[in-house]
């Protein structure tokens, strides 16, 4: 498919004063002027991510709360004398066309870094490309360990864990009182990540998974899976689930037993799995790992609505499209960092020397290879109309 610059991405309008008045709260939370004269150079930044398939609906949130970002930044007049050019490719969540992508991509020599892609199998199938070259692989939209290499010094995870986020809805059914715990995980990668998270975390309590099913990506076997489950009788449900699979369990898990509680990961939270659901999403227990982009409490959410509102997305604001936003604000971070007119080397060094920056009310660490540099996970729960309570 052919690149899809972000400034041709239907339902945004940018008035200029508008982006003016965007950027210029954006770099109040920045703590430092961004703007040090005009552009004289461009960041060409590319992303492979799901703007069609299974997992549209959560490629496209991230795509738009980076761009809300960058367009707002550029209207200021960019950082270091430079403005940051983003421009997508769909790979519909399918591995194939997101190495081709990537290939396609890595060839031209204009490329900067790659920036967001998503998905655990798409993070796996990327890194032999990635291994022994200076270009940064940024904030990858995973919270696999495969994501999380230890001898790859240009890959930089941004979000909390998978790992992280099941411990914290562990902690949370155990702290409330549920003993007899389920888990029910799709059939690749990420799924199977989180079931061995659970039973770590079970067992540092003292449980045991009661029962664990599996369910294909397609959504095959989800029906088997909730009828296998209803007759083990447990008192809470782990999802290890993103897209068609979820909505599949849950409208059988529903049918069977309509008060079971349910527990997922940030990957649920998609406006198309919540929207398939309906009233049958409410009383889902779902971790996040950003803050509630309603929260305006926090700088970091204020200045993210500001962008959102006045570059007219008509697409509700959402967790996804908060994390887009604060990947673009950390990667700007680190990009003023490393001067004028930097190599990806600069930028490399320059990113893992951030250390403890704060975008206002989200944290953000770069230790070094192997980790994440936030490790922000909160709880929330679905309510009516799809909308996110705490």
């Amino acid at each position: 498919m052919a690149s899809t610059p972000t400034s041709r991405h239907p339902g945004t309008v940018r008035p200029r004063r508008r982006l003016l008045l965007a950027a210029a709260g954006m770099a109040a939370g920045l703590g430092a002027p961004l703007v040090h004269a005009q552009p004289s150079s461009t960041i060409r930044l590319r992303q492979s991510i799901a703007l069609s398939g299974p997992l549209a609906d959560l490629g496209q949130a991230v795509h738009n709360g980076a761009k809300a970002c960058f367009d707002a930044l550029n209207a200021q007049g960019g950082v270091n004398g430079a403005k940051i050019e983003l421009v997508a490719r769909d790979d519909a969540y399918e591995v194939q066309r997101s190495v081709q992508n990537l290939h396609e991509f890595m060839a031209d020599s204009s490329l900067f870094a790659l920036f967001s892609c998503l998905g655990t199998p798409m993070v796996e199938a990327a890194l032999p490309l990635l291994k022994g070259t200076d270009v940064p692989y940024f904030a990858p939209f995973t919270g696999a360990r495969a994501a999380r290499p230890k001898d790859f010094d240009n890959v930089f995870n941004v979000r909390a864990s998978y790992a992280e986020e099941t411990e914290q809805l562990v902690q949370h059914i155990s702290t409330v009182g549920p003993r007899r715990i389920a888990v029910v995980y799709q059939n690749n990668s990420f799924g199977k990540e989180v079931l061995l998270a659970a039973q770590a975390s079970l067992v540092r309590r003292g449980l045991a998974v009661l029962a664990a099913e599996t369910i294909d990506s397609d959504g095959r076997g989800a029906e088997a899976a909730a009828k296998t489950l209803a007759g083990v009788q447990p008192e809470a449900v782990l999802m290890a689930l993103a897209g068609r699979p979820t909505v599949e369990f849950v409208r059988h898990a529903r049918a069977l037993r309509r008060s079971l509680p349910l527990y997922a990961l940030s990957v649920l939270g998609g406006a198309g799995t919540l929207t398939s659901l309906g009233h049958q999403a409410v009383g889902i227990t779902v971790s996040q790992v950003v803050p509630l982009p309603t929260n305006t409490m926090l700088p970091v959410v204020r200045d993210f609505l500001q962008a959102w509102r006045w570059l007219g997305s008509t697409i509700e604001p959402s967790h996804m499209a908060l994390e887009g936003y604060i990947n673009a604000r950390v990667f700007i971070e680190a990009l003023r960092r490393a001067g004028r007119n930097p190599s990806r080397t600069d930028f490399i060094q320059a990113t893992w020397g951030l250390k403890r920056f704060d975008l206002g009310g989200f944290l953000v660490n770069f230790s070094g290879p192997g980790s994440n540099a936030s490790h922000f996970v909160d709880l929330t729960m679905v309510g009516r109309g799809g909308r996110f309570i705490r």
